[in-house]
């Protein structure tokens, strides 16, 4: 029997470095290939009924590494979002302080622009 999962763990533990290598590399479109074949190598072992289990411990401590490094590169990405959710509402309006300290905002045509004169 562990000659049956040994390929296996094998296999999974070269995709969770590869999976790694491209989270490192910031390449999204790669990882999006890796998720089936890595959920069928995880559902391959679950059902296996033997396993190294040192292997295992091994296994189980690059998922959660990758995990982080996956949930590192989201918050990137959701930070990224708003940034520029935040530029364009810049571009839409111009927000100023009057003499009491009162917040106003002035809406932005996009299509006028400003002439600065010195």
């Amino acid at each position: 029997m562990k000659s049956e999962i040994g390929p296996i763990m094998d296999s999974l533990n070269d995709l969770l470095e590869a999976e790694k290598a491209a989270l490192l590399a910031g390449d999204l479109e790669r990882l999006t290939g890796m998720a089936e074949r890595k959920e069928a190598l995880i559902e391959a072992l679950n059902s296996a009924e033997q396993a190294d289990l040192e292997l295992l411990k091994e296994l189980d401590l690059k998922v959660k590494r990758n995990q982080g490094l996956l949930n590192s590169a989201l918050d990137g990405i959701r930070t990224v979002a708003r940034r520029m959710a935040a530029f364009r509402r810049v571009r839409g309006s111009l927000e100023t302080y009057d003499a009491k300290g009162e917040k106003s905002i002035i809406e932005v045509d996009p299509e006028t622009s400003f002439e600065k004169r010195a």
